[in-house]
């Protein structure tokens, strides 16, 4: 999301919005941050990583979805609530979690792009709303087109190594900065976990004192 000028004039605040696409609680993050950053007067940075591998890193040899099938039966109700609240299309899929591999990579390659959270939303509503594979060729294509991109280009840049080796460093930076989950909002070293904490997040970024990446103060 581009940068909104401050109430002030001045550069306006950032958070980090740390994703996966195969995270429910961050689909419902996105499909309201936009409004809420505009009306707070913040930017937001997207920040897609895997959180497989961040999984691997803290022992565990599954999602915790799986692992614990209490929790995994409690988050698919609460989801599902939450979404209603807040008034945002959604199903639970047929397949859970869905690998985003592919589409992980070109969020990646296109994060600074003006049209960047577009892709993102479009992608985890094809998760989320249509119950698509999202790791396919074809529904990642689609998407692009849709969106007026050359998806022939951006699918292939995907696929080079060069994307494999990003989106690698991009799990070891989450690792580097204590990320354990998705979606994490990051205002400067400060972290927020959890769509419930988006709020919070939006908040601490404008408040007086908070110290911005590459502040000198």
């Amino acid at each position: 999301m581009n940068a909104i000028p401050a109430p002030d004039g001045g550069e306006a605040a950032t958070i980090e919005m740390w994703f996966d696409f195969a995270s429910p609680y961050s689909y419902l993050s996105l499909a309201r941050l936009p409004q809420l950053a505009r009306a707070a007067g913040v930017r937001v940075a997207l920040r897609p990583f895997l959180l497989g591998p961040v999984f691997q890193a803290q022992g565990w040899s599954d999602t915790p979805f799986r692992l614990y099938p209490k929790k995994g039966a409690y988050i698919v109700r609460d989801v599902e609530r939450l979404a209603e609240k807040h008034g945002v299309p959604y199903r639970w899929p047929s397949a859970f979690p869905r690998v985003g591999l592919l589409p992980s990579r070109v969020a990646l390659l296109v994060e600074h792009e003006p049209w960047a959270p577009a892709f993102c939303l479009d992608i985890f509503r094809t998760n989320f709303v249509d119950d698509r594979d999202i790791q396919a060729e074809d529904t990642v294509r689609g998407v692009l087109r849709a969106l007026s991109q050359d998806d022939e280009a951006l699918v292939a840049q995907a696929r080079s190594d060069v994307a494999k080796q990003a989106l690698r460093r991009r799990v070891d930076e989450a690792l580097q900065r204590g990320i354990f989950g998705a979606p994490t909002f990051m205002v400067g070293d400060e972290m927020f976990w959890g769509n419930d904490r988006l709020e919070d997040a939006l908040a601490w970024a404008v408040r007086p004192g908070t110290r911005q990446p590459g502040s000198n103060q």
